[in-house]
């Protein structure tokens, strides 16, 4: 007998503001620009498209083909999804100084 399994998909999983923030955090930290894109993707998904796409003055196609695998969304766009689903960017410093 063969085993299928249904795929993955990490918006069902993204159901609070916690969780959405850290999967977030995490996916801006990869050097592939393309995994915060996909990330971006899966949590509007999970906040429901037509609505984030409606808060970020974009079309719910426009949203699709901008978060879509191989995009390069300007940062304005970038920008305008996170304040529609409630997240900003926080900039940290990653390297430590030396004391004088």
């Amino acid at each position: 007998m063969k085993t299928t399994y249904k795929a993955f998909d990490a918006a069902a999983y993204l159901d609070n503001d916690a969780v959405i923030a850290e999967y977030l955090s995490a996916a801006a930290e990869d050097p592939n620009p393309d995994v915060f894109v996909a990330a971006l993707g899966d949590v509007a998904k999970a906040r429901g498209m037509a609505q984030i796409a409606k808060e970020a003055g974009l079309g719910r196609e426009s949203l699709y083909k901008a978060l879509s695998a191989g995009a390069h969304p300007r940062f304005e766009t970038i920008n305008s999804v996170l304040r529609a689903l409630g997240v900003k960017f926080a900039i940290v410093g990653s390297r430590r100084t030396r004391s004088r």
